[in-house]
């Protein structure tokens, strides 16, 4: 195994690069401690859920830079290459990833704004008199 192993998580808009070391556990976002980065105790559950659901939550250093989206949706990259990178280090880990949902890139984005419309499907108020 090299030195790190890296793989792209991606979300909405959101882009995560994430490198896994390994080492003790602790997961950087951006230079910052990954509790910093995502405050919220929902978000920080998101980005530990592959570590958890394969019992490595110990063996690996996570490094990761991400940009675009918001906070959800760079927590949700985050999972993704984070997944990503442990089916890298071990393609049996794929069998329990998988099924759990975590290796499918989601690929809902936010639908365009149609013309005469006020959004993607809500319209104007409609005035009979």
């Amino acid at each position: 195994m090299s030195d790190f192993t890296y793989a792209t998580g991606k979300r909405k808009n959101a882009i995560s690069r994430t490198r896994l070391y390994a080492g003790t556990g602790q997961i950087t976002v951006n230079g910052r401690p990954f509790e910093d980065y995502f405050p919220r105790k929902t978000l920080q559950m998101v980005v530990q859920q592959p570590l958890k659901l394969v019992k490595m939550l110990e063996k690996f250093d996570i490094k990761a830079n991400c940009s675009g989206g918001g906070v959800s949706g760079q927590a949700e990259a985050l999972r993704h290459g984070i997944s990503r990178a442990l089916c890298e280090i071990d393609p049996e880990l794929r069998a329990v990833l998988k099924p759990a949902g975590l290796l499918t890139r989601d690929a809902r984005k936010k639908e365009r704004k149609k013309y005469g419309l006020r959004g993607a499907r809500a319209s104007f108020q409609y005035s009979k008199r």
